[in-house]
């Protein structure tokens, strides 16, 4: 398989352990991955990067910057990117009121790997 045939996906979240295990997880599957621990360096990225099918997002990240307002100018970019929020706070991306929030899905952390592939699946299909 080409380089250009793999779903290109951005995860952005701020524990080592979670990012790691994500990571792990669905180059596994066969995704080409790419990590952010933070608003800046997923922005950073965002500016740099030609293409993205997906992005991972937490809802809570260092630095007073959630992961709806990174979503929200990402998607403004590249409207076909698509976007999924995991966080242990499921309602607080709810009650943001952003429009992406209430179109995006939430994964309630702790979810299991196998979800979220599925997710992934059907959003990218």
């Amino acid at each position: 398989m080409s380089e250009d045939a793999q779903d290109v996906v951005l995860i952005v979240e701020d524990d080592p352990s979670i990012l790691m295990v994500l990571a792990a997880y669905l180059s596994g599957e066969g995704y080409r991955v790419l990590q952010a621990e933070d608003g800046e360096q997923a922005f950073e990225i965002l500016a740099s990067k030609p293409h993205l099918d997906m992005m991972i997002t937490d809802y809570r990240l260092p630095g007073g910057i959630s992961g709806v307002q990174i979503a929200e100018p990402a998607v403004k970019l590249r409207p076909e990117l698509k976007v999924i929020f995991i966080s242990g706070y499921p309602a607080e991306i709810r009650e943001s009121g952003s429009p992406i929030a209430h179109k995006a899905p939430i994964l309630a952390k702790p979810f299991d790997l196998d979800e979220l592939q599925a997710l992934m699946q059907q959003m990218l299909s």
